[in-house]
């Protein structure tokens, strides 16, 4: 409380510290990050070694500026002395029951073509029909809530063994994951990568055409999913959304991911199967 009064904290705590580890991180001098702050060098280096306490302002503008996840930013406040500034509302709340329909008209429309929602951990929080066509088989107790989606791709007893670039695929789930992680101090996050990265990888025969010859190069705009599906491969491309400027923790960390037809053979056979 003395600390407080005195506007010092001592350096070994205190929100000096992390912001110290946020511009680090994003590889932001002390003085660039005060240019961009509309401040000095002294007075960065003055909050991030405890001699200066920031104001409420300063600590939302320099998080501003230095991307911190609307989570973290609550966490600097409270490490700063301040109460949290952004809510986390439930996804079920009444507030957010606009948004919840949008996001559900919106994967549903996206039928037949696979799309889901998550949150900052891979929980699925919603899923269309084409989604539950590509669960066909999987494991029951990967489909008890609440289901994962990185759970359910990666695996033995989910999607993995139908994912015929498995290999090529776990190693864009586990570099997204990373990328992630080096953005936020999310540990459920970091636990689940942990996790899905000890999966054994089950042994999977050469990958195959649908003819029977093995393939070759194939003129694809971004990696995609190779998966079988009821003696077919099926491929897809996947994009993510998220919303601009988010106001609110739940909102600030909701993803909706679509999966793309990439090729031909793929949207017939879809359209044909869930007409």
């Amino acid at each position: 409380m003395t600390a407080l009064t005195s506007g010092t904290v001592p350096a070994d705590r205190g929100v000096g510290p992390l912001l110290r580890a946020w511009r680090e991180r994003r590889r932001v001098s002390q003085l660039e990050l005060a240019l961009r702050a509309d401040s000095s060098a002294r007075h960065i280096s003055f909050v991030e070694t405890g001699r200066s306490r920031p104001s409420e302002e300063m600590v939302l503008r320099l998080a501003e500026h230095l991307d911190v996840p609307v989570r973290e930013r609550n966490a600097l406040l409270l490490a700063a002395g301040y109460a949290p500034h952004y809510p986390e509302t439930p996804l079920d709340d009444p507030a957010l029951g606009a948004l919840r329909e949008g996001m559900e008209r919106l994967i549903r429309g996206y039928e037949p073509y696979p799309a889901l929602v998550v949150d900052g951990t891979y929980r699925v929080l919603a899923a269309n029909r084409g989604i539950a066509m590509l669960l066909d088989g999987v494991a029951e107790h990967l489909l008890a809530p609440p289901l994962n989606a990185m759970r359910l791709t990666l695996h033995p007893e989910g999607l993995a063994p139908r994912i015929r670039n498995l290999r090529e695929w776990r190693g864009h789930l586990l570099d997204q994951m990373e990328r992630q992680i080096a953005l936020q101090r999310s540990e459920p996050l970091r636990a689940l990568y942990e996790e899905v990265a000890a999966y054994p990888v089950p042994d999977l025969p050469p990958e195959t055409a649908p003819g029977g010859e093995a393939d070759g190069p194939v003129p694809y705009f971004a990696l995609p999913m190779r998966i079988e599906h009821e003696g077919r491969t099926l491929s897809f491309i996947s994009s993510i959304s998220t919303f601009n400027t988010p106001m609110d923790v739940t909102v600030a960390e909701l993803a909706i991911e679509t999966l793309l037809p990439a090729d031909p053979a793929t949207v017939k056979h879809l359209h044909t199967l869930l007409s």
